[in-house]
């Protein structure tokens, strides 16, 4: 085939010379008389149009289309090669002028509403412009009153320095006249009392002591320290219990101190004890998981059959220990004989040269519709690794595009086709379609495998896809130093950030992943590198783990579903969405409704109400992508349960 394009090239090479040559000698002949006729037909033609018109081109092409015309009769071994390209070009004219006409109404309007829109614009300028003149005159009077209004502050700010100098002034002299009369009042009392003693002095220097009026005074104070102690005493009882105001109202602060101090400890008091009861029904539920485990590893024991020797494997496995190593790496032994099981399929695919078509039937696959022998295209798991990723590309793109989700197995034919033409598709497609079949552990393709056979649904392809892509940017959003490790600390706490309805197990399974190419004692982990994937599309142990989580989750809220259902073997719409809300309080009625659409294969404005078997809606459920939305409510139940039980008044 190679030579034969050659020889193909080599002769277009040759009649290009042929044609150059035979220009270059064109143009050392003069021109043909008949030729020298056209011309200046053409140009007596072009003179004599009026080109001021509207349809001036139309008229300046009728010359052309004659002359061409003219061509086509005289030329007859050109003539149906030549009349094919003119009827094109008629036809291309004659849909353009239909177009044109067809924009003349659409040109109209346009120019309607440019002036309607125009007319409308210049009302607004106008009404604009007096709304603005009125807010620049009241801004112009708010102004003028600002600034009255300042005037009179610094007016009003002026008496009240004014008037405060006076009142210090006032309460200066008026406390200089009252230390005055003080000092005179004391003067005053002084003398007075030197004059009293001064005249008791001179009565008594002459008359001596009155026997009797000493006796009737003391009488008198006798009375009067009685009368003092009986209301002293009468105090005392009254305010015994009274305390001074400073001291109530210190010790009033600290009792309100202390109580919101109690209220506080009270308020820990009770989270500690509803986190105490969570505890103790997590360790409850490890136990039980624990006796469990236990059980199931007794009776693994009893009947386990010796571990097989994998390190044999290598010895047959095409790339000896190395690859071998690569393969089984992170691996259990069920997944180890997946491993060997698409070794030796894809050995004997590979030594295979041609495959049986399965027919043209309408129960046979669109890609595989094809009678007789297929050729083997013999790929390897990196070809198609990579053409799977770009028909992925491909159909995202389309989608986006067109706004809607194309049919998978249609994309994939009409894909190959356009790639590798129509004769090679179908060998691409049997290829590709065994390749894929014989290899589960691929990620790539065991998913391209199960959404094009209808398995899985490609919702769930694609949300798996969103998921890491959520979690790559939460967990950048964490490093604040953007160099691509976290701590293993910050790493669990962006996990739990980005998935809060894991479990803390399922949470730690993940940290265990991340650390699975690590030693034991680094703290930091490189969450970048947790997101590569191998030539073959092989991902990290972290990617693996996580979409397996993915799918066991979903599992899980199936049986969920299943048990809320109860012992039923047939269901309504109602009685399933009740089951859904059961499970799920707080999913909402868009999802709801997908789900119940999905559940009885009809559309969401036309709500299905016949009964269904359990088992085959938990089927169709399982081929979408259903997930939970909020927390369970069992263990949110339990939790409270706990809590109301073990709460003690205070």
């Amino acid at each position: 085939m190679g030579s034969r394009k050659k020889t193909q090239v080599l002769e277009l090479m040759s009649i290009l010379l042929c044609l150059c040559s035979n220009e270059q000698a064109l143009l050392t002949i003069p021109k043909p008389h008949h030729l020298e006729q056209l011309e200046s037909y053409l140009r007596k033609e072009l003179q004599a149009l009026d080109l001021t018109k509207e349809i001036s081109q139309e008229l300046k092409l009728q010359p052309y289309r004659e002359i061409f015309e003219f061509f086509i009769d005289n030329f007859k071994t050109y003539k149906p090669l030549l009349s094919a390209i003119k009827n094109e070009y008629e036809a291309m004219l004659a849909h353009q002028e239909e177009t044109i006409r067809a924009l003349e109404p659409l040109k109209a309007m346009v120019s309607t509403v440019s002036e309607e829109c125009t007319q409308q614009i210049l009302a607004l300028q106008e009404k604009e412009k007096v709304e603005i003149n009125a807010l620049k005159q009241e801004k112009h009077h708010l102004l003028k009153f600002i600034d009255n209004m300042k005037e009179e502050k610094s007016s009003l700010q002026t008496q009240v320095e004014h008037l405060q100098m006076s009142v210090a002034e006032e309460y200066t002299r008026y406390l200089q006249e009252h230390g005055a009369r003080k000092l005179l009042l004391a003067k005053l009392n002084e003398m007075h009392n030197e004059q009293l003693n001064v005249k008791q002095h001179q009565v008594q220097a002459e008359k001596g002591e009155d026997v009797v009026k000493l006796t009737l005074a003391l009488k008198m104070a006798r009375q009067d320290l009685t009368k003092a102690q009986m209301k002293l005493n009468a105090m005392i009882a009254e305010y015994g219990d009274v305390v001074p105001r400073k001291d109530f109202e210190s010790l009033e602060k600290k009792y309100s101190d202390l109580l919101q101090e109690m209220k506080t400890l009270r308020k820990d008091f009770e989270q500690l004890h509803e986190e105490y009861g969570t505890l103790l029904e997590i360790h409850r539920e490890t136990a039980e998981e624990r006796d469990s485990f236990y059980t199931q590893l007794q009776e693994a024991e009893r009947s386990h059959t010796p571990r097989p020797n994998w390190a044999k494997c290598s010895e047959v496995i095409p790339g000896g220990v190395e690859r071998w190593g690569r393969l089984a790496e992170g691996k259990s032994s069920n997944q180890l004989m997946d491993v060997l099981l698409e070794e030796i399929g894809t050995g004997v695919l590979k030594e295979m040269n041609v495959f049986h078509g399965w027919g043209k039937g309408d129960k046979v696959p669109v890609y595989l519709r094809y009678e007789g022998e297929v050729k083997n295209k013999k790929l390897t798991k990196k070809d198609v690794v990579n053409v799977l990723k770009d028909i992925w590309k491909e159909k995202i793109a389309l989608d986006q595009q067109t706004g809607k989700r194309s049919s998978l197995p249609e994309f994939f034919l009409s894909y190959l086709q356009k790639k590798y033409g129509d004769a090679s598709a179908v060998e691409w497609s049997y290829s590709l379609y065994e390749y894929m079949r014989l290899c589960p552990s691929n990620h790539i393709m065991s998913s391209f495998y199960e959404i094009l056979t209808g398995k899985v649904a490609e919702e769930q392809y694609h949300n798996q896809n969103q998921l890491i892509s959520d979690l790559q940017k939460e967990l950048a959003a964490c490093d604040s130093s953007s160099d691509g490790s976290l701590p293993s600390k910050q790493f669990r706490m962006a996990l739990r950030e980005a998935f809060p309805l894991k479990r803390r197990d399922a949470i730690q399974e993940l940290v265990d992943a991340s650390r699975f190419n690590l030693d034991s004692d680094e703290d930091l982990i490189d969450y970048t590198s947790l997101f590569k994937e191998d030539e073959e599309g092989n991902p990290e142990p972290f990617v693996a783990k996580l979409r397996s989580q993915y799918v066991s989750e979903k599992q899980e809220y199936l049986q969920e579903l299943k048990n809320s259902l109860g012992d039923v073997t047939e269901v309504n719409a109602d009685d399933l969405k009740a089951a859904f809300c059961r499970i799920d309080p707080e999913i909402n009625d868009q999802m709801l409704d997908a789900y119940i659409s999905l559940a009885y294969q009809v559309k969401r404005e036309q709500p299905d109400q016949e009964v269904v078997p359990v088992d085959t809606v938990l089927e169709r459920l399982r081929v979408g992508d259903v997930r939970r939305v909020g927390p369970s409510p069992s263990l949110k139940e339990r939790k409270e349960a706990s809590h109301i039980k073990n709460k003690k008044p205070v």
